[in-house]
């Protein structure tokens, strides 16, 4: 576990409190940063990349802000036991007992045709997209506070089509469903639940393809009512706008933002 601690927050317990998921790079990153930005303290997430999630929790810290970086693989159901014990020490340690914000941002890609897409391929992909979101939210719910809010991440691809994600795609749907359910059953607590929807963006997500090379990003380029690929403030701001009490009356929506992807 990695943490860094604003002593001038740590008084201020009343503060919002974020979760997010694969915040050590890409879009958790920026929205990591855009939350603190906005005031508020983070906890994220890394699978392996200790190093980046380190500089994220310095980042948020000069934002004045306190952070915590946590060691999880999402796709791996039988450590969510532990991993909520550890969301509630640190929660204890901010003198709070619950969080407001899960943002369930951690992926991982798989490029293969549907004919050529093997049940490994597609088991990766459900455990940490569709699997690993179902109950990680559920083991989370009694550290979420009521009131609070959910944003769950698909994809441009769920509503328009490309060669090679067939199964990837799938599971956003799934994700797509599974948010206007959550938001129904959850709705009692006053929790909302959204989907946010990226579209081409420049990361390194899928090896980096729309952010380093220059042919698919032109030919994207072109796909965008926007005339670009998007970069991760864009979908940064989005979330935390989500989470804004500005859209408190926001829920069980898919947002697409994709600049006007294949419209």
């Amino acid at each position: 576990m990695s943490v860094q601690t604003n002593e001038s927050v740590d008084q201020q317990t009343g503060g919002k409190v974020a979760l997010i998921t694969g915040g050590s790079r890409g879009l958790g990153r920026s929205s990591a940063l855009h939350l603190a930005a906005a005031g508020v303290d983070v906890i994220l997430t890394y699978r392996a990349t200790k190093d980046e999630a380190d500089a994220v929790v310095a980042e948020i810290v000069k934002l004045g802000r306190s952070a915590v970086a946590l060691q999880l693989d999402t796709g791996e159901v039988g450590s969510f036991d532990a991993f909520a014990e550890q969301v509630g020490g640190v929660l204890r340690d901010w003198g709070r007992s619950t969080f407001d914000y899960l943002h369930n941002n951690a992926g991982n890609s798989v490029a293969a045709s549907f004919a050529e897409t093997t049940e490994k391929d597609f088991d990766a992909l459900v455990d940490v997209h569709f699997k690993g979101v179902f109950f990680l939210t559920q083991k989370l719910l009694p550290l979420l506070a009521d009131g609070g809010a959910i944003v769950n991440v698909s994809s441009g691809l769920a509503r328009f089509t490309t060669p090679g994600a067939a199964a990837y795609a799938a599971m956003k749907g799934a994700i797509e469903v599974l948010t206007r359910y959550q938001a129904k059953e959850l709705g009692v607590r006053g929790i909302r639940v959204n989907t946010i929807a990226p579209g081409a963006t420049a990361t390194d997500f899928g090896g980096g393809l729309m952010r380093d090379n220059d042919q698919v990003r032109g030919y994207l380029a072109t796909q965008v009512a926007l005339g670009r690929v998007g970069e991760p403030d864009d979908i940064g701001a989005a979330v935390a706008a989500l989470f804004s009490d500005d859209n408190r009356w926001l829920n069980a929506q898919r947002v697409e933002v994709s600049g006007g992807q294949s419209i």
